[in-house]
């Protein structure tokens, strides 16, 4: 049976998202689709039965209830690592084999996600190239844009897959950086053989965070407005800058969070009066009670952490680009970007369905 691995230059690409997009799009055309996801790094027990988290959760998007030992039956756990790394652990990929046959039986097309890059889990030979070239089945590579993107590796993936690499999907495409791609990087691959089968456009929405997640990840607490936890985040700004500089960037950033020192209550005003989704408060320093008594009458939250400023911008900074795809919504708009933008005629063919 047709299978589809799906894989990325790194980790935290948009795998689940296109996967969960592909997968509906294919159910939706009238595929009986399958899952697999061979190596999962978030060990979580179900009916005493050890399985990944995220394979569990794109199960239960797609109406899916497979065993979750067969579906990931290779967990990483500490106690796995240790046996790796003792060369204790052989026949990995036999196994992933045969559950792959066992999960596809029946199925129109299979899909098989990947986890973290395409050579993470080399040292016990359960990495993508691997995993792809024992399965005999054909790959697409998720490459998503940070500064640039990463168009060596998609050539070397090219040398290493040969025909089982049938394409790749550009994913968070800043509009900046459009034109580059179309002009440059899409005509560049296609003369290394590798069909662009997709560039997804950067949507703020996708890389979004409900205000309570935010202050949980943060490792802070919401001192004010606590009812107003699911505004929205989708980007920060921080606010060490003088006020009337600050006023022209705060502007021309819509939904963004505002980091800045407990002491500075010239910036929290001005953030506050702005309509910012919340205040992020540095230093484990509380506001005044001015702060506060507009915090809540205006209804934004303040997170109040401990780190210094710097410290947050850039674990807020991590957060952003890494904050799962859970919410319905989000699945929805994911599904929607890529149905829109992957040229789903050509996977059909290359799979060889018809329906």
């Amino acid at each position: 049976m047709p299978g589809l691995y799906i894989g990325s230059t790194t980790g935290y690409s948009g795998k689940n998202m296109i996967v969960m997009g592909l997968g509906l799009k294919f159910q939706k055309e009238g595929y009986n689709v399958g899952y697999m996801k061979p190596v999962g790094a978030m060990p979580v027990e179900v009916d005493g039965k050890l399985g990944d988290d995220d394979a569990l959760f794109v199960q239960d998007v797609l109406g899916l209830d497979q065993d979750p030992e067969k579906v990931t039956p290779v967990v990483v756990t500490q106690d796995f690592k240790v046996k790796a790394f003792s060369g204790k652990m052989d026949g990995l990929t036999d196994t992933i084999a045969e559950n792959y046959e066992a999960l596809s039986k029946d199925r129109d097309v299979t899909l098989v996600a990947g986890s973290g890059s395409m050579y993470s889990g080399k040292y016990c030979d359960t990495d993508a190239v691997t995993v792809v070239k024992r399965l005999g089945i054909k790959t697409v590579i998720i490459d998503r844009f940070e500064k640039e993107l990463k168009y060596d590796y998609l050539a070397v993936m090219k040398e290493a897959l040969g025909d089982n690499l049938i394409g790749v999907v550009l994913n968070d495409v800043p509009p900046h950086f459009m034109d580059e791609v179309n002009q440059l990087l899409a005509p560049f691959l296609k003369s290394r053989g590798i069909n662009v089968l997709g560039v997804i456009p950067r949507d703020p929405l996708m890389g979004a965070i409900k205000v309570g997640d935010l202050a949980e990840r943060l490792g802070g607490k919401i001192i004010s407005a606590h009812n107003k936890a699911d505004r929205v985040v989708e980007s920060f700004l921080i606010g060490t800058m003088q006020v009337e500089n600050f006023m022209t960037h705060f502007r021309k950033k819509k939904n963004s969070a505002i980091i800045v020192g407990g002491d500075r209550s010239d910036v929290q005003l001005v953030a506050l009066e702005g309509d910012c989704p919340c205040l992020v408060l540095t230093g484990n320093l509380y506001p005044n009670d001015i702060i506060l008594t507009r915090s809540e009458v205006l209804e934004t939250p303040i997170i109040m952490v401990r780190e210094d400023t710097y410290s947050v911008a850039k674990k807020m900074d991590s957060i952003l680009s890494r904050h799962k795809l859970r919410d319905a919504i989000k699945i929805k708009q994911g599904a929607d970007l890529v149905a829109n933008n992957i040229d789903f005629k050509f996977l059909e063919k290359e799979l060889g369905l018809k329906k």
